[in-house]
């Protein structure tokens, strides 16, 4: 009965052993001993480091759950992103397939020596319409029917460029002035001075050569004066290329009109 203490009618507390013997601590408190975790005696610090473990764990679980709910929708934004970008790329080689093809059967048509086999080959030509490749293939048609002496083709051609409002209108107005200056006379003159009069307008792309074209107009009827002054006006116009003002320099010289002193180029003409 030595381990019972006198006088306090209990056991002894050393009968339990040193509270600093690491030999008393939990299994649990233990292990972290033997790992290095933790010191004898540190109850404290012991349940603050389990409490930590546990929140870790309870957010562990959390974030995988909310991956396990929303994670499809992130998986379906990659998607949409790759998705996206592969049909971008394979609608890019598409087109520069489509041009390659169209420029191969330009160069084709173009080869022949013959000018009748090379509108006939540019006009076998297909293209989507209200692209660029539709104006430019009526542009190249019209001026090989132009050379070959077929005028009606060459109308034909820059007609239905002028008319295909699926083009951007720079396109169209080009195609309406050759039309004029390719179809001459056998143009309707109420229809020339219509168009005429919309290509003039500012702000127009090719309203400096509209006005010459209305004063070539003039010219034809005997109206020499107005004619005069309309060029002499377009020599000092913003509008008007280098090339522009010294073919109506020539112009005006021509009709023994003063030439502005502006146009230097009257005197060495340039081409356009």
């Amino acid at each position: 009965m030595g381990i019972l203490a006198a006088g306090h009618g209990g056991v002894h507390p050393s009968a339990f052993g040193d509270p600093r013997d690491p030999g008393r601590l939990g299994k649990h408190a233990r292990l972290r001993v033997r790992r290095g975790k933790t010191k004898p005696g540190c109850a404290v610090s012991e349940t603050d480091s389990f409490i930590d473990e546990v929140t870790e764990e309870v957010r562990r679980d959390r974030l995988f759950a909310m991956f396990r709910k929303y994670g499809w929708i992130g998986g379906l934004v990659v998607a949409l992103i790759v998705g996206g970008t592969a049909f971008n790329e394979w609608q890019k080689a598409r087109a520069q397939v489509a041009s390659e093809a169209f420029g191969d059967a330009v160069l084709a048509a173009l080869a022949s020596d013959d000018a009748t086999a090379r509108v006939s080959g540019l006009k076998a030509i297909s293209t989507d319409a209200g692209t660029g490749r539709s104006a430019v293939l009526g542009f190249l048609t019209a001026a090989e029917a132009e050379a070959a002496g077929d005028k009606e083709s060459a109308v034909a051609a820059l007609q239905a460029v002028a008319a295909d409002a699926s083009l951007p209108d720079l396109y169209r107005q080009l195609a309406q002035l050759k039309l004029i200056t390719v179809a001459g006379d056998a143009m309707d003159p109420a229809e020339r001075d219509s168009t005429l009069q919309l290509l003039a307008t500012p702000g127009a792309p090719f309203r400096a050569l509209a006005i010459e074209q209305q004063a070539l107009v003039l010219l034809d009827a005997g109206k020499t004066d107005e004619a005069a002054a309309m060029l002499t006006a377009l020599t000092e116009d913003a509008d008007a290329t280098p090339a522009l003002v010294s073919r109506v320099g020539q112009i005006l010289m021509v009709l023994g009109k003063p030439v502005p002193e502006a146009t230097p180029q009257a005197v060495q003409p340039q081409g356009d």
